[in-house]
């Protein structure tokens, strides 16, 4: 014979209990009295026949039944609760979520936002600027943006956009002085952390080795954020290998300078990741469509440069 499984109500408050070891605390939690949440309580042992709790003076403590059931009942309702978040997203069409690592936030994605707010203002969008990785099928974010190569998991749509390749970029100044070959072997160096993970490695050796031009002393300014290295190249501190992908506007508005066509590729991608199935959902199939035609813009300056793969060590 199956066990009778016991009220929700009754196991949410022996959870709360639980993980306060307080009967008052927990109460004011779930918005009840003491007296309710002890009588939910008392239920609950009453169905398993034993005690769950030694009530002492001013204190509870778990008995052993207590213990056993404690780390299921918090993990099956942190379970609950995810499950609900999911099924509150796949109905909800008028909110969406995004993360993308800082520098594509901050500098590609926010300031052409109004475009996508003046094409769809029935959409609430929501951005997360960080570079952990998030569980896309349980949390509450809808779309990731994430530069690398993957793969993603099979749980996962995944849609590569948007190709990365790097070369020296200067401010106008610096440009005028340095912008030579054989400029680049004084001109100040930046350097970004945020791309090290790279292989073939894509920085500044590499892109001398590729260039032709003799190594030079490699030390220099170092950011672990793409968006503050180019703030020091934007500043004049420096050159620093500009990403395609992070440089257009600021290449367009002349504000850096790109003095060499040969570029490095990275061969990584900007990908466009959201749950296997949710690619579908209005909101989402609007935003990537919206991404889409942006990044398209952006890619056709390839052209400008001659994009060539960084040396093998």
């Amino acid at each position: 014979m199956v066990d009778r499984l016991p009220p929700l109500t009754a196991l949410r408050a022996f959870e709360a209990a639980a993980r306060h070891m307080s009967f008052q605390r927990a109460a004011g939690e779930l918005h009840v009295t003491p007296a309710a949440l002890s009588f939910q309580i008392k239920s609950l042992e009453e169905h398993l026949g034993a005690p769950l709790f030694h009530r002492l003076n001013r204190a509870v403590e778990l008995t052993e039944a207590g213990r056993a059931l404690a780390p299921g009942a918090r993990d099956g309702f942190e379970m609950l609760e995810v499950a609900w978040r999911a099924a509150r997203r796949i109905t909800d069409h008028m909110s969406l979520t995004v993360t993308a690592g800082p520098a594509f936030t901050a500098i590609l994605l926010a300031p052409r936002l109004y475009s996508f707010a003046q094409a769809h203002p029935e959409i609430e969008l929501r951005l997360s600027a960080g570079l952990s990785l998030v569980e896309l099928t349980h949390s509450d974010v809808d779309v990731a943006i994430r530069f690398g190569y993957g793969p993603d998991g099979p749980e996962l749509f995944s849609e590569p956009f948007l190709r990365e390749w790097a070369t020296p970029m200067m401010s106008p100044a610096l440009a005028a002085e340095f912008g030579t070959g054989e400029g680049m072997a004084e001109v100040p160096l930046i350097h970004q952390d945020d791309i090290r993970f790279l292989s073939p490695a894509v920085d500044w050796p590499a892109w001398f080795a590729q260039a032709g031009l003799p190594e030079r002393n490699w030390t220099g300014q170092r950011f672990s954020q793409a968006d503050h290295a180019l703030d020091a190249a934007l500043s004049g501190a420096g050159a620093v290998l500009g990403r395609g992908s992070l440089t257009n506007r600021m290449l367009s508005e002349g504000r850096l300078v790109a003095p060499f066509r040969m570029a490095l590729a990275t061969g990584a991608h900007y990908r466009f990741i959201c749950a296997k199935g949710a690619e579908s959902r209005p909101q989402i199939a609007a935003f990537r469509e919206w991404i889409m035609a942006e990044t398209a813009m952006i890619s056709a300056h390839d052209r400008d440069f001659d994009i060539v793969e960084p040396p093998r060590s």
